[in-house]
């Protein structure tokens, strides 16, 4: 069987798909001593232009002789001009889009290597479909609408480079901390590894607990989390901390809302006996059971969402719920309440923000 004359690499996270290509590049240009027969060109584009300059510059890099004749590496990385977008969708684009499948069609695999790498795609149009037949064709992560990366797989396959392991309370907190970033998955799985400098050695969780920050909105704010604790000295400091810092009322807003959004869902689901606490955080089981029953009321999430308990991570959820005294229903209905109200006293008197969110923090927390 003839080899496939190039690669085509594609998947939802841009990071995840690069990480695979830059390992494909690297092996093959391993096989070519002359630098110059080596080529990156970026196929990101905001506008059919730049979706053009880029196919041209394709184009002209694969028609190009090695200095010395001999074999050419050229990748294709960053496209991002397949997805379902206002410049994907252009008539002007798509005729581009023709073009690139006829370059590739014309590429001699003794002659030049070809790496593409794009995300995100939309694979419901024809050029992903005919790379999928006609070459070397990898899909990176999973593209359902309601799943997301197979994190343990990542975790492990990870580690095994790093010569270190995980334990699965571990992988479940630097996940949560991490808020589904894959980036950062990967650099705070290599931090630890190093802090940890030996070979063999196990990332626990009281390692992820003590080393890794806390990224997006969970525990962004310490007087979210001084809030929360219902500790109305430690809130109060706090509140004086966040805008001697120049802070602004509104981000705070936000993250109590969200916070307070959730824990409406929890005290719901716990009350009604849907779900169960535990001393390690909510029993899966019943958690689950709870998304089967009740996940179809919530409508479809492709990302965590405040609104949507089950997009959360379950971790978190026990977090949330243990590290707080947890409200009645009421109370947290009437924090509700009150954030509103913060908020429109903050549009009738933007240079009250501070005086405002201590009056309101003192009405919930008394």
């Amino acid at each position: 069987m003839a080899a496939k004359a190039f690669t085509f690499i594609c998947g939802p996270d841009d990071f995840l798909v690069t990480r695979l290509g830059k390992e494909h590049y690297e092996v093959l240009s391993a096989e070519v001593e002359d630098e110059f027969s080596q080529e990156i060109i970026s196929g990101f584009a905001n506008n059919v232009a730049e979706v053009e300059a880029a196919v041209n510059r394709f184009r002209e890099a694969v028609q190009t002789l090695g200095l010395f004749g001999g074999k050419r590496v050229v990748w294709l990385k960053d496209i991002n001009f397949l997805a379902d977008t206002v410049t994907g969708r252009a008539e002007g684009t798509l005729a581009q889009v023709g073009e690139l499948q006829t370059i590739l069609e014309s590429i001699v695999a003794e002659e030049v290597e070809v790496i593409v790498t794009a995300s995100p795609i939309d694979r419901r149009r024809s050029f992903p479909k005919w790379c999928e037949a006609n070459g070397n064709f990898e899909l990176v992560g999973d593209t359902g609408r309601n799943s997301g990366h197979n994190w343990h797989a990542l975790a492990e396959e990870e580690c095994q480079k790093l010569e270190v392991s995980i334990s699965a309370n571990a992988l479940e907190l630097l996940h949560a901390k991490i808020n589904g970033n894959t980036r950062l998955f990967f650099e705070e799985l290599n931090k630890l590894a190093a802090y940890l400098g030996e070979a063999g050695a196990v990332i626990e969780e009281k390692h992820v607990e003590e080393l890794v920050p806390t990224f997006g909105e969970g525990d962004f704010f310490e007087a979210a989390e001084a809030f929360f604790s219902r500790k109305a000295t430690w809130t109060l400091d706090a509140l004086k901390r966040h805008f001697f810092a120049g802070n602004d009322a509104r981000g705070l807003l936000s993250a109590l809302q969200n916070r307070n959004r959730l824990l409406i869902q929890i005290r719901g689901l716990l009350d009604a006996g849907d779900i169960r606490l535990g001393g390690r955080g909510f029993e899966k089981s019943s958690f689950e059971a709870a998304a089967k029953r009740y996940g179809e009321f919530f409508g479809e999430a492709s990302s965590k969402s405040a609104y949507h308990i089950f997009t959360q991570n379950l971790w978190y959820l026990g977090k949330l719920a243990n590290g707080s005294t947890l409200p009645t229903l009421r109370k947290l209905i009437d924090h509700q309440k009150e954030f509103v109200r913060a908020f429109e006293e903050i549009l009738d008197r933007p240079n009250d923000q501070q005086a405002i969110m201590t009056a309101m923090a003192v009405r919930c927390l008394t």
